[in-house]
């Protein structure tokens, strides 16, 4: 195969990686903007501001009981399975359960002895006392799904992993609606109970049709050989903690400082930012982390590999971006209501840190694919504790819209960041083409953005949206360059191909 025929592959299974996962999440983006859209009708600001801070809490105590098993057990389960051995196989499967269930156990007692500095501390009162110890059950069903989601995952056996996600949204839609409106704000903590027990039981039901061999294991056999999943995860989960603990305090400090609706304010702006863009690149992860992994000793193929992944995320995030800047109002009032329309300029600045974000998330990956833990704990410490210092200071001198800035700021310096790290420590550099993209799709941004900001509505959707049909046709070029996008379309929906 020549070389040009083996980057074409590469870019197809990098774009046929995106399009299978990111259909997945794309149902659950669509089951969740249903349900926000309710939880905003029925609950309003001040709900979902109970539910912002009760997550990010209940966030941040799995982070620091979980030790990061979700993540680095895939791994082991991964590489047992490699070797057809299904006397291994049975045994990494019996350590993982074994290791979910301590650390689910010890997550459940830490929230529920810790329920009164949680409620007071998260809320500047002892009221959430008893929500908070009902709550502590999720981590407990959380990290046995997770270890359920491990085994799929880790046995390839994605069909049943994304069966389970789906069918869990649905019937998480289906539960929370009917209590919301029967309960009111009563009706959180025993939502976010029975969606997380809803999801235990779908995992544990898919995960029960994968044949893996039953093996016993002593506590010493399972430390020794949960040994290498909990060191690894260890990485994983303390830079999930930092991430937690920045999120937890930013919140308490917008609730200080404005009190709960505007948590609820910000908390919906950071969902579009955070999840709706997040569901991009992780539908990207889940094929582009172990192709980078599994080249991680080569340099050189890990820059090829690092750069055509961020020629294609580029392509397609970038017109996502625009049209979030163009009709945010729009989508604010579809996601959610016209009481939050307060965030959209939250979110509108914070578009423009989208790109920074996309660039620096594929280069940081480097860090984790060669296993430099030490270095990725490090390098989230430092990027959190400047994020975190950025938004307190543009939250009180600006408020939403200082939030949205210092989200460009952290994106810029951090991109700045790892991009040395890995020059440093991996002789990496971008590519030529991802400069061009780069530049070409942050020029069409920022005019995007100039437009929305100097021109006033309803004008401003002719000029705006013209950028945003020249951006995506600037993508589908440059995607067509090199895959044959539109040949590919062309054989499936009229060659049955």
């Amino acid at each position: 195969m020549s070389e040009q025929e083996n980057q074409t592959s590469s870019y197809r299974s990098i774009f046929k990686a995106t399009s299978l996962f990111g259909g997945v999440q794309a149902y659950q983006i669509l089951i969740g903007v249903i349900r926000s859209k309710f939880v905003a009708i029925l609950l309003g600001p001040v709900g979902m501001g109970i539910q912002g801070l009760y997550q990010p809490t209940i966030q941040l105590i799995q982070g620091l009981t979980s030790l990061g098993l979700s993540q680095s057990a895939v791994r082991d389960v991964a590489e047992a399975n490699g070797t057809g051995d299904t006397q291994q196989i049975g045994l990494t499967v019996a350590v993982v359960k074994k290791l979910v269930w301590i650390t689910g156990l010890v997550g459940l007692v830490a929230t529920a002895v810790l329920s009164p500095i949680l409620s007071k501390t998260t809320f500047g009162n002892y009221d959430y006392v008893v929500p908070f110890i009902f709550l502590s059950v999720i981590l407990l069903f959380d990290q046995l799904s997770a270890g359920q989601r491990v085994v799929l995952q880790g046995m390839r056996k994605l069909k049943f992993l994304a069966k389970s996600t789906a069918i869990g949204s649905t019937i998480g839609l289906i539960v929370s609606v009917p209590l919301y409106y029967l309960l009111g704000i009563k009706g959180i903590v025993p939502t976010l109970i029975l969606n997380s027990l809803t999801m235990l039981c779908l995992t544990w039901f898919f995960s029960k049709k994968v044949n893996v061999e039953k093996v016993n294991v002593s506590n010493k056999q399972t430390f020794q050989k949960g040994k290498s999943m909990l060191k690894m995860g260890l990485a994983m989960s303390i830079s999930g903690i930092i991430a937690s603990v920045s999120a937890y305090v930013l919140r308490v400090v917008i609730q200080n400082e404005s009190g709960i609706d505007e948590v609820g304010l910000f908390s919906a702006g950071f969902m579009i930012i955070n999840y709706y863009f997040g569901t991009v690149l992780n539908a990207m992860s889940t094929d582009y982390y172990p192709r980078l992994a599994a080249v991680s000793k080569d340099n050189e193929r890990c820059k090829i590999v690092i750069n055509q992944q961020g020629e294609i995320a580029l392509l397609i995030i970038s017109p996502l971006i625009i049209l979030c800047i163009v009709y945010m109002p729009l989508i604010i009032r579809l996601l959610y209501s016209q009481k939050f329309l307060l965030a959209s300029d939250y979110v509108i600045w914070a578009s423009l840190g989208i790109l920074f974000k996309t660039l620096s998330w594929t280069v940081s990956y480097s860090i984790l694919a060669k296993a430099e833990a030490k270095l990725f704990m490090i390098n989230e410490l430092i990027a959190n504790i400047y994020c975190l210092g950025l938004n307190i200071i543009g939250y009180k001198l600006l408020g939403l819209s200082g939030l949205g800035i210092s989200f460009i700021v952290s994106y810029v310096l951090y991109a700045m960041q790892v991009y040395l790290i890995a020059k440093k420590k991996y002789d990496f550099n971008f590519s030529k083409q991802v400069l061009i993209i780069f530049i070409v799709q942050l020029s069409m941004t920022v005019v995007s953005f100039l437009v929305v900001r100097l021109i006033d509505s309803p004008i401003e959707y002719i000029p705006a949206t013209i950028v945003l049909f020249l951006s995506g046709l600037y993508s589908l070029k440059e995607l067509n360059s090199r895959m044959s996008v539109l040949q590919q379309i062309k054989d499936r929906f009229y060659n049955g191909k």
